[in-house]
């Protein structure tokens, strides 16, 4: 038969072709070719990945470290001799600094995302599985703590406990939970009766056992959504911060630093304000137009 290669019916090779064919593409396999499909997604994938790389791999490669001072080339235009980027005020390379700067503020967002994933997503499912009376006291405790301003909780941790880089993490990873709670909440309200989970009941498997092994692999769908959206907003409140003077403390940079010290100087050296504003908007472009893909393509109302 020309132009059409058949499997014998009995053969190995026919066997596992009609065995894929009944089997078909998982929600995952449709969720990823979906994904790729996204030309934004993709363009904001590849753009990520090599910001993440020069966040890793740049600082170890300027002529410059991110700290060292040089009073002989204070605000030193673009391009002007190793500075590809200038210098600030203290004779500091600023592409040394952005480097730096932008590891900072992805390191920041990462870690705190991370926090308010394993606080919100535990809060969350341990709420709306077991429900009743712990539900109720759990989501008015939420209640409570979105009463207070984002910020002012923020600052106010800080200031009590002082301002460090680690503290940074927790406090903003402590306060972004809970709406990842609320999120993971509704969809274990949704999970809970289904069919599988009954059979896992009928098991004789405890709460903690269903939680961990059933409940929380089928949230993944809007949870990596959610996340990639939280990391541009815990590296814009950090940049907040930072601007406020609660952020990172110098020597070391991040990208709100960086502007903040940009806008003092703006009519002065205009490259101190420009450069890191650029690299802050691209990434979290880069961020959302990922969370924008991933929602997508993962909604099963697309399929």
């Amino acid at each position: 038969m020309s132009g059409a290669r058949m499997w014998a019916p009995g053969s190995r090779r026919g066997a596992e072709a009609m065995e894929r064919a009944a089997r078909g593409r998982s929600l995952w396999d449709d969720a990823l070719r979906r994904l790729l499909r996204n030309r934004a997604a993709v363009a904001g994938m590849i753009v990520l990945a090599v910001l993440v790389l020069a966040a890793l791999v740049g600082p170890h490669l300027t002529p410059y470290a991110y700290d060292e001072i040089n009073k002989n080339d204070v605000w030193v235009p673009p391009l002007t001799g190793a500075h590809l980027l200038g210098t600030d005020s203290l004779g500091r390379d600023l592409l040394a600094r952005l480097l730096m700067g932008l590891r900072v503020s992805l390191a920041i967002g990462l870690v705190a995302t991370a926090v308010s994933l394993v606080i919100g997503v535990a809060w969350g499912a341990v709420a709306g599985y077991v429900g009743g009376r712990l539900d109720e006291l759990m989501m008015r405790i939420v209640d409570v703590l979105y009463s207070l301003p984002f910020i002012f909780f923020v600052i106010l941790l800080m200031v009590t406990f002082g301002s460090n880089i680690v503290l940074i993490f927790v406090a903003i990873g402590a306060v972004e939970w809970l709406t990842m709670s609320r999120i993971v909440r509704g969809q274990t309200l949704s999970l809970k009766h289904k069919e599988f989970i009954e059979a896992a009941r009928a098991a004789g498997l405890g709460q903690g056992a269903i939680i961990a092994r059933h409940i929380v692999p089928n949230l993944l769908g809007p949870v990596v959504v959610y996340v990639t959206l939280t990391i541009p907003a815990v590296i814009l409140a950090e940049s907040f911060l930072s601007f406020l003077g609660l952020g990172v403390q110098p020597p070391m940079a991040s990208l709100g630093t960086l502007i903040a010290n940009g806008a003092q100087d703006m009519e002065l050296a205009w490259w101190l304000l420009v450069f890191p504003s650029a690299t802050m908007v691209v990434t979290l472009l880069s961020f959302n137009f990922i969370g924008d893909g991933l929602r997508d393509a993962i909604d099963p109302k697309d399929r």
